[in-house]
């Protein structure tokens, strides 16, 4: 046996060795091809005339920018609307503007191994509110529209680990998911596939989506074809008919009379778990929110510029809404001029990734955040592998993706569980630094901005000031 062992390895060093030089040797070979190319390629980029130099479209793609030109030739090629996936590729002003305070002697930070606590309680006047571990919820992706039931079992299992709650997103309610989520969140959606009382009744909380970000009130669908069998079964569809999401809510013609007794039905039918809105945030947004409050909401979910979605179009991602970072600011001055900021929970969502971003929300006066592409690159890890480099990475999660079959549900729930576990530790090391025990108690007293811009839109002092001096 030990010579067996010792000749296999011998084998394999051969092997190795072998590879290593064919390797080395193909490269020193085509060393004098490759230069040749390479120098017959700038020789004509530095000699030929612009209008025939390649140099050209790189010049052209710089002044007008390659998504521009690829959504151009989408429009040419297809002569319809296209829908644009994960959300805009523009920068909207975001956290990066500003910065935390550190506490070191004014205030002293809290020492190592002091607990922090990051749990939220969401609707707290409601009968029955939610208590979730930390401040980061799984946003709305709808089963059988966007996702594969698997990957809806997996965010499920992911947040359930972590302690915390996902959306069931604007598609049919998929009892898989009820069974893996902890905390589930059912939207009420404008599609009218989720008002079965059967259905309500197993929400932890009830979410009426109005709209989002990504597609404001657009009414959308699904074609048939397009939507997994079991998909079309929960729907309820016939044969060859598409699943319609309506601009306008069912049975909403007048948001100020009919919406406090759709509020109120919700509440009893439920016995007593938080009833909410989700918008989309505009410029009207505080008019949105009383008509919200007057209807008696436990909690509204507010979803700024810079939001995703499976598909919609590019205006609305690039042209429409109120980045989050305003969206939140306003809201929760809004909700505190009401004497409502303690009653009522606020939910804010729309391209926030990092640690960081989830904690500055928190300080502009969210509750908690929610998180929906960012959860889905974590989810996946090294599992887009799997599509990659010939398929793009959401053809592993979609519900008709070519890879949607191939997700590893165990090692994608945990994955997003590390992910949340991971965020929420550096959200406490945050708190820390600050000097604070509880996320609760984080606010924008915590912040500065590092331009006048933000300082004066989000009434917060410029970090090159003296603390006392405040913008003009």
């Amino acid at each position: 046996m030990g010579n067996r062992k010792t000749g296999n390895t011998n084998l394999w060093k051969v092997a190795l060795g072998s590879a290593g030089l064919t390797c080395l040797g193909l490269w020193f070979f085509s060393r004098p091809l490759l230069n040749r190319l390479h120098d017959s390629f700038l020789k004509t980029v530095m000699t030929d005339p612009y209008e025939e130099n390649f140099w050209e479209f790189v010049s052209a793609a710089n002044r007008t920018g390659l998504q521009k030109i690829v959504e151009t030739n989408l429009r040419t090629q297809q002569g319809k609307l296209i829908q644009r996936p994960f959300g805009s590729p523009r920068r909207f002003p975001g956290t990066d503007g500003l910065v935390f305070n550190l506490a070191q002697l004014a205030r002293l930070p809290v020492e190592e191994g002091v607990p922090v606590d990051t749990k939220v309680t969401l609707g707290p006047r409601a009968a029955k509110p939610l208590n979730i571990s930390m401040p980061i919820i799984i946003s709305g992706m709808a089963y059988g529209l966007a996702l594969s039931e698997k990957t809806k079992i997996a965010l499920a299992r992911g947040a359930s680990l972590a302690g915390t709650a996902t959306n069931t997103g604007e598609g049919p309610f998929l009892p898989s998911e009820r069974q893996a989520a902890r905390h589930l969140i059912v939207q009420y959606n404008r599609g009218g596939w989720n008002h079965n009382p059967r259905i309500l009744k197993q929400a932890d909380m009830v979410e009426i989506q109005f709209g989002q970000a990504a597609i404001g009130g657009l009414g959308h669908s699904t074609n048939y074809g397009e939507i997994p069998t079991k998909g079309r079964r929960l729907l309820g569809i016939k044969p060859g008919q598409a699943a319609v999401t309506h601009a306008r809510m069912p049975g909403i013609k007048d948001p100020k009379k009919d919406l406090p007794p759709l509020v109120t039905r919700l509440r009893h039918l439920t016995g007593g778990v938080p009833i909410g809105a989700k918008i989309g945030a505009g410029n009207d947004l505080e008019k949105d929110l009383a008509i919200l409050l007057e209807a008696g909401v436990d909690f509204i979910a507010i979803d700024g510029a810079g939001a995703a979605s499976k598909g919609s179009p590019p205006i609305i991602q690039d042209d429409f809404g109120v980045p989050t970072v305003y969206a939140v600011n306003r809201a929760a001055t809004f909700l505190k001029k009401q004497g409502l900021k303690d009653r009522v929970s606020l939910i804010a969502g729309g391209g926030l990734v990092t640690p960081g971003d989830f904690l500055k929300i928190l300080a502009l006066g969210a509750d908690a955040v929610y998180i929906g592409t960012i959860a889905l690159f974590a989810l996946t890890h090294t599992q887009v592998l799997k599509a990659m480099p010939w398929e793009p990475p959401v053809q592993v999660v979609f519900a008709q993706g070519r890879y949607q079959d191939q997700l590893d549900e165990d090692r994608a729930a945990h994955n997003l569980a590390n992910f949340l576990w991971s965020c929420n530790a550096e959200i406490m090391e945050g708190v820390r630094a600050l000097g604070k025990k509880s996320v609760k108690q984080v606010d924008k007293s915590d912040l500065a901005a590092l331009d006048p811009v933000t300082a004066r839109a989000l009434g917060i002092p410029l970090a090159a000031r003296a603390r006392s001096c405040f913008p003009s």
